[in-house]
């Protein structure tokens, strides 16, 4: 399984691409890529939106994922800060279609408990333990690719779940 992580955000959006590797006597997770999309504030709402999804678009033509992991809108105090990375996350989510690409959505606090084993965890905690999962020499940076491989992680245990409780029914 090939899964596209996102990691929505205004300034910087956080990508990753995490698969499956049962080749070994041990089944893994591989880190295939990983990235952040750059949004310059000087530049106009709709400019950094068109460049989410140029970018979004490149990656997900070169890796061919079988499914996009994003994190669903969490509730901020403040409500514009929310409805531009709801508009973020709208154009994240418009990459996917545009492939046929099916999305599965996790809040903030099943990513981090799947990868860390704490809901609450902090950034550096998910950097280390994303490290730790896909073997990775160093923490990946920026966080926000690091919260993208997260969700992508996410994504697979979630499935894998899913996949035996169906057996064992």
């Amino acid at each position: 399984m090939r899964v596209f992580g996102i990691d929505c955000g205004t300034e910087v959006t956080g990508f990753g691409v995490v698969e499956t590797c049962d080749s070994g006597r041990q089944p893994r997770l591989v880190c295939n890529a990983l990235g952040a999309i750059h949004l310059p504030k000087a530049k106009p709402l709709p400019e950094r939106l068109a460049q989410v999804f140029r970018e979004l678009t490149v990656q997900m033509e070169l890796w061919q994922p079988e499914v996009v992991a994003i994190e669903e809108v969490f509730y901020s105090v403040n409500a514009k800060s929310a409805l531009k990375l709801g508009q973020v996350r709208g154009v994240a989510l418009l990459a996917a279609a545009t492939f046929g690409v099916p999305v599965a959505e996790y809040a903030p606090l099943q990513i981090k408990s799947s990868v860390v084993g704490y809901g609450l965890a902090k950034k550096e905690q998910v950097q280390f333990m994303v490290a730790r999962l896909l073997e990775l020499a160093e923490v990946p940076e920026p966080p926000d690719a690091a919260d993208a491989l997260a969700a992508a992680i996410c994504h697979i245990h979630t499935a894998q779940t899913v996949a035996q409780q169906g057996v064992v029914r």
